[in-house]
């Protein structure tokens, strides 16, 4: 039987098999189909049982299209697959993931939002021996709380209301290989506690299990917040906070790397002509477009410049990209200040009779939320309630706009 799945995966790689048989030996079943790497149920099982394998293979399905729809939309890189770049900055960050990949330690990766932390993170794990294995990567702060238990160590049936089946979780997805756990800072402090658990013991309880699974998975976190603050106001646990940061990884922002900036902007404009099919397809920018890019401080850091990209690429009329194509705030906004502050008061009067709505918008967007959070201490969840609009939401522009709440909350 093995003989001819293997035939069949080998012709069709990405199909899901599960094999039912009537096999009077099932040491038999099960030896056949572990050689043909493939999901295994006898015939005489409960039909819970093949509901719980049915459902872990479509979990397999969801995670495998997560990760090639993330390494297909992930930052720029060389034909080797490395990440691209020229600083030196960035090439001494290549030198420690090279130096760590091989090892199973705990790495910590800081950095600003749109830096590509997720990048660095797949970087560790494609130079290490579990590049086979599964690379499963999770966003904490994109889980509810009451969700993030279930989500990361699985539940069994009927371990709450709706858990009509049991689940795996997503450690027991990346068993072998690497979980990659981004705003790690935003875990709950109950779901710390069994993360300390599986840090320290190699083991994980689904939620209302009895029964330890062990599990064999590299961890590498990664945040915007200064975890230590969070460990004196008491909202990260000063245990965890040391399993998780072995080894620090420092992703620097873009404006320390301004010399990358048009390699990057020229692999993006290649991926846009691609994928909005542009013909003719844009060939570059102009020198002063170039200028402009360089010159720019780009908060955002590379998430920005990709998104000023696409919209270039998609507004271009000309063969190159001019200044007038990209975003008005690279060319209109007036210059930030020592720190990156925007400038305070009249918009107006301070832009020089700058009359852009959007732009407007947009500050006083920014300027509510940094409001909110000065008077929650830093709190997201209480000043979304204060902004009218979700815990999501309000995730989503504190990154776009690279506030620091807990900056905010100390201004507050």
């Amino acid at each position: 039987m093995y003989v001819w799945l293997r035939e069949v995966l080998h012709a069709h790689p990405a199909l899901t098999v599960l094999v039912m048989t009537a096999c009077g030996s099932q040491d038999q079943g099960v030896q056949a189909v572990a050689r043909a790497e493939c999901d295994y149920v006898h015939r005489t099982c409960r039909p819970d049982e093949i509901v719980f394998v049915l459902r872990k293979a479509e979990e397999r399905e969801r995670l495998v299209r997560e990760n090639r729809r993330l390494k297909q939309a992930s930052l720029p890189s060389t034909p080797g697959g490395h990440i691209l770049g020229e600083s030196p900055a960035l090439h001494a960050l290549l030198r420690q993931v090279a130096r760590l990949a091989p090892v199973d330690t705990t790495v910590l990766i800081s950095g600003e939002s749109g830096t590509g932390k997720e990048l660095i993170a797949r970087e560790l794990h494609v130079r290490s021996p579990r590049a086979p294995m599964s690379f499963v990567a999770v966003n904490c702060g994109a889980i509810p709380s009451g969700l993030i238990e279930s989500e990361l160590f699985g539940h069994a049936k009927g371990a709450f209301t709706d858990a009509r089946t049991a689940k795996r979780g997503l450690f027991a997805e990346a068993d072998g290989g690497t979980l990659f756990l981004d705003e790690v800072g935003e875990l709950p402090l109950a779901a710390q506690v069994k993360l300390l658990r599986v840090l320290q013991e190699g083991e994980i309880r689904p939620v209302g299990e009895n029964r330890v699974e062990k599990v064999n998975v590299r961890v590498v976190a990664a945040t915007l917040r200064d975890l230590s603050r969070l460990v004196a106001k008491g909202d990260f646990r000063e245990d965890l906070y040391y399993r998780l940061n072995v080894v620090n990884l420092r992703v620097p922002p873009l404006r320390e790397r301004r010399e990358d900036v048009p390699l990057l902007a020229r692999a993006f404009i290649a991926r846009f002509n691609r994928e909005l099919n542009r013909e003719p397809p844009v060939a570059g920018l102009t020198a002063e477009a170039e200028a402009l890019l360089k010159s720019y401080a780009w908060p955002g850091n590379v998430r920005e410049l990709e998104n000023a990209m696409e919209r270039a690429v998609l507004l271009a009329d000309e063969p190159h990209i001019l200044p007038a194509n990209l975003p008005e705030r690279l060319w209109a906004a007036s210059p930030p200040g020592p720190h990156g502050e925007k400038p305070h008061g009249d918009p107006v009067l301070q832009g020089g009779g700058d009359l852009s709505l959007k732009r407007a918008i947009r500050e006083l967007e920014e300027s509510y939320i940094r409001a909110a959070l000065r008077k929650t201490k830093g709190n997201r969840t209480r000043a979304a309630e204060l902004l009218d609009i979700s815990h999501r939401a309000l995730l989503y522009k504190i990154k776009e706009y690279g506030i620091d709440p807990d900056a905010e909350a100390e201004r507050g």
